[in-house]
């Protein structure tokens, strides 16, 4: 790795049907197939906690570009929906982002989201390899 200004660790065990924790102590969940999966529903699965890491990660994107082209956001959220689909070999996932900014006209909504993309971490990740669909509501 280059210059790392933080590294997350954490630890899984079980998979789907395990636990897994980060090493601060902050995440400490237990994992189960979702009840649409046959599973027990009991537990988070990999599809949520990638959800809700991508959407606090966007919205800190958001919030630089909003900085630094001079708009100002007002009250703003960030819905992630993370579809997990099978394919022909195995399973892949799929993405929407909708950018709740009431304050903000749609023209303006659509372009900050569009610049957050370009310049979050989960975005460049899934860049090329993951289909994400950029709303706004």
């Amino acid at each position: 790795m280059t210059d790392a200004i933080y590294t997350a660790h954490a630890h899984a065990v079980g998979g789907r049907n395990g636990t897994a924790k980060a090493d601060d102590g902050h995440l400490d969940v237990k994992l189960a197939f979702p009840k649409s999966m046959g599973g027990s529903g009991d537990g988070t699965n990999p599809e949520s906690l990638f959800a809700a890491g991508y959407s606090a990660c966007f919205l800190g994107a958001l919030g630089l570009v909003a900085r630094n082209q001079g708009v100002k956001l007002g009250e703003h959220s960030l819905d992630a929906e993370v579809d997990l689909i099978k394919d022909e070999t195995s399973f892949h996932i799929g993405v929407r982002l909708t950018l709740n900014a009431p304050e903000l006209d749609r023209a303006t909504a659509e372009q900050v989201l569009h610049a957050a993309h370009e310049v979050c971490p989960y975005s460049k990740a899934t860049r090329g390899n993951v289909n994400v669909e950029l709303r706004v509501a």
